[in-house]
């Protein structure tokens, strides 16, 4: 796992993520656990992998799961109308597949957004008083109003609709969804942490301190309450693996079964084709995202999760029973690359099989400072997570984003799109130089 190390250590240095917890379990075991950093930097506390953080929308898969154990105990069938249970959907076509599936119809309706955003005052112009499910269903009240697509026709990611699967759940239970998910699932598979309240928070003794990038500096935050079914769950990573692995198992782990074969397979199956395509995600199932062809040839679910201090992910390859949970008490880089990483390397898959490897390297070549002859002119590429810009730091703007379109270690060519044009921007890469070649410009990368 040296080389899983260095790139997690190489990762969190360069967008200064204090901490990272991370565990894998292979054929129900686990091989590998680790905490890195710090889950609190006033007190140099150390992460372990028993450090419990917000693990964002991971929680869909715990709601989805929810959904399917009821639907198994026939107390509900994913083809009611949503009405039957929650008053605020009126439209009879919304049924329970359309939320888990994000296929409602309904765009985003922003309510999670908007209150991460008035919390940690990124926005001052607006509050956003939700703190509970209930003042989410109330938020939600007049969307009939704005548009909207049928049920089925196309995929919009919607937090508000696994709230809404949280309260049927409580519905059809007759106990909240907190209850319902330590009872029926966290305790069955033997997670000893998994909380949604701040009182539990105050009470554990093995927990992340929230971390953002204010001014340039990493700046403590708080941590979020009132986010719940849609991704307001607390957990270890050596706790989620459980949750992971038993869905790689068919549902079950150390003969504890929390669903059937069939009801995995059916979470698992990619229900929508999602607007774009990642190293991770192709498809969106039930509460579970799906890449049919990971590394070429193998089926990759999992689901990340954000709440912008803390970030998370889980995933697993269900043909090689092995499966990855890590989280962060700040966002930056992508966990979910990293988890994929980790479940290459536990799987014996080629490194030279994943391409964003290749495009990550190269990406860190790239970035700097170039310059023309005699420092004449002078540009930046700029890179942010998995985004690249190209910029004019004199002038302090940004020129435009940068595009992939081809990428070799030795040679990469991005370009700019215009509205009438794009425009090839061409990096040659050597041992000891980068060449840049834009337009009329020839630069050379300054070491």
């Amino acid at each position: 796992m040296k080389g899983l190390e260095k790139f997690i250590l190489d990762k969190m240095s360069r967008y200064r993520m204090p901490g990272l917890s991370i565990a894998i379990v292979r054929d129900g075991e686990v091989i590998y656990a680790r905490g890195f950093g710090f889950r609190d930097l006033a007190i140099s506390a150390p992460a372990t992998p028993k450090t419990s953080y917000c693990v964002g929308s991971v929680t869909k898969a715990f709601t989805a799961t929810a959904i399917m154990q009821l639907v198994e105990k026939g107390l509900l069938s994913l083809d009611d109308p949503v009405s039957k249970y929650v008053g605020v959907i009126k439209d009879p076509e919304v049924r329970i597949h359309h939320l888990l599936t994000h296929t409602s119809g309904i765009p985003v309706l922003g309510y999670a957004e908007a209150l991460i955003d008035t919390y940690y005052g990124f926005r001052k112009d607006m509050l956003l008083p939700i703190a509970k499910s209930d003042d989410v269903l109330a938020y939600m009240i007049g969307y009939e109003d704005y548009p909207r697509m049928r049920p089925g026709e196309r995929w919009f990611y919607l937090n508000e609709g696994y709230v809404i699967l949280g309260k049927i759940i409580e519905k059809v239970a007759g106990v909240s969804y907190e209850e319902y998910v330590k009872k029926s699932i966290a305790s069955v598979i033997g997670m000893e942490k998994a909380y949604f309240t701040r009182e539990e928070f105050e009470k554990d003794n093995d927990k992340a301190t929230p971390y953002y990038i204010k001014d340039d500096t990493v700046t403590r935050a708080e941590p979020l309450f009132g986010i719940s079914s849609d991704g307001g769950l607390f957990a270890s990573p050596i706790d989620l693996v459980k949750f992971a692995y038993a869905l790689a198992n068919r549902g079950s782990i150390g003969g504890a079964q929390i669903l059937s074969k069939e009801s995995v397979e059916l979470m698992e199956k990619p229900h929508v084709k999602l607007p774009y395509e990642s190293p991770t995600s192709k498809y969106y199932g039930y509460g579970l995202i799906i890449h049919d062809s990971f590394a070429g040839e193998y089926k990759l679910v999992g689901h990340s999760g954000s709440v912008y201090v803390y970030t998370a992910y889980m995933g697993y390859l269900p043909e090689k029973r092995v499966a990855v949970a890590l989280a962060s008490n700040s966002s930056g880089y992508p966990l979910s690359l990293i988890g994929a990483y980790a479940l290459a390397i536990a799987a014996g898959v080629d490194e030279s099989r994943l391409q964003f490897l290749k495009i990550d390297r190269v990406a860190d070549r790239i970035e700097g400072l170039y310059t023309g002859y005699r420092e004449s002119v002078v540009l930046r590429v700029r890179r942010a997570g998995d985004m690249l810009t190209l910029e004019d730091p004199y002038n302090r703007r940004t020129i435009a984003s940068l595009v992939l379109d081809k990428v070799e270690e030795s040679y990469a060519r991005l370009y700019i799109a215009t509205l009438y044009t794009r425009i090839p921007v061409e990096f040659f890469i050597e041992r000891d130089r980068v060449v840049m070649i834009y337009e009329r410009y020839l630069l050379v990368k300054k070491q």
